[in-house]
């Protein structure tokens, strides 16, 4: 019977017990990486939406900020937690944070834009600038 073992791409000579610990792709989770929450953009006729999947957020939490039409989301969150049990005590940190940055079409009114946090999702609103928006069709008689 031959046992199986798991090796790296990147390592093949490497031990496994090692590389489970280096492995490649593997997600850290509690604050080792910062990953970036799932973005959903749709275009409606009069605005754009983007919808960010942060949950476990507060609205405070957020800070957006647009920059010569490029919009950053970013957020910062420290959380505590204190358990007495017996003899000790222990204190645990933990920190999330992420930023991201998307350019705007030029068809976006930056001074209409406006956000909402429900439900562990960040919705933003996009608002078109009029001159952007699909004009109704014109019939135009010849004279």
């Amino acid at each position: 019977m031959t046992l199986l073992t798991k090796t790296s791409r990147m390592f093949p000579d490497f031990p496994s017990s090692l590389m489970d610990f280096f492995n490649e792709g593997r997600d850290w989770g509690n604050g080792w990486t910062n990953k970036l929450p799932a973005a959903n953009i749709t275009e409606g006729d009069k605005a754009f939406n983007l919808e960010l999947a942060a949950p476990g957020l507060e609205k405070e939490d957020f800070d957006l900020s647009i920059d010569n039409q490029l919009l950053t989301v970013s957020c910062q969150k420290e959380e505590q937690s204190e358990s007495k049990d017996k003899q000790y005590t222990r204190k645990e940190f933990s920190y999330r944070s992420f930023s991201r940055s998307f350019v705007l079409p030029e068809s976006v009114d930056a001074e209409k834009i406006n956000a909402s946090y429900r439900d562990g999702v960040l919705n933003i609103e996009l608002p078109k600038k009029e001159t952007a928006l699909k004009q109704p069709r014109k019939q135009i008689s010849v004279g």
